[in-house]
């Protein structure tokens, strides 16, 4: 499948855990794969996972399985010596995440599909089931928080 890693980066995105993404990956592919004569009918195969896999990744978190689940948060640790400016680029993608993490369910997901996997504002719209201006609408706020909040950061330190 050409879109496995989408699928893996929304599910990591929704799940955080490594293991409960590539865990929610392999089940979606298998769920794919065993119906792949009838995907014939759909024009937009991707799309059609991508909202398999934000279907299953919410189920998730909302079974009572997700009391059991380990968050963890990977650290990317480079070896050798770090510049300064790789120290902040890193740094900052750090916040970017945190910050995505605490925008509300819909404006997490408009900002994952449209900036991380450049999916198009009617591929969106589809995925989400939204009208594209809702769309539009849902990714400027989610812009907007997240450039507040770094600027916020970076002005006043953590916080």
């Amino acid at each position: 499948m050409p879109f496995k890693d989408k699928l893996y980066r929304l599910a990591k995105r929704l799940l955080v855990s490594t293991e409960e993404a590539e865990d929610a990956t392999q089940e979606i592919l298998l769920k794919l794969w065993s119906k792949k004569k009838s995907m014939e009918t759909y024009k937009n195969v991707e799309a059609f996972a991508m909202t398999m896999t934000k279907n299953f990744c919410l189920d998730r978190l909302k079974s009572k399985q997700a009391g059991n689940l380990k968050l963890v948060h990977s650290n990317y640790e480079e070896k050798g010596s770090q510049l300064q400016t790789q120290i902040e680029a890193k740094d900052s993608v750090n916040w970017v995440e945190r910050i995505m993490e605490e925008l509300p369910e819909q404006q997490k997901m408009v900002l994952q599909l449209r900036d991380v996997e450049e999916y198009n504002y009617d591929e969106i719209s589809e995925m989400l089931d939204m009208q594209p201006t809702a769309v539009r609408v849902a990714l400027s706020r989610a812009r907007k928080t997240v450039r507040e909040k770094l600027v916020q950061k970076h002005n006043y330190g953590i916080g």
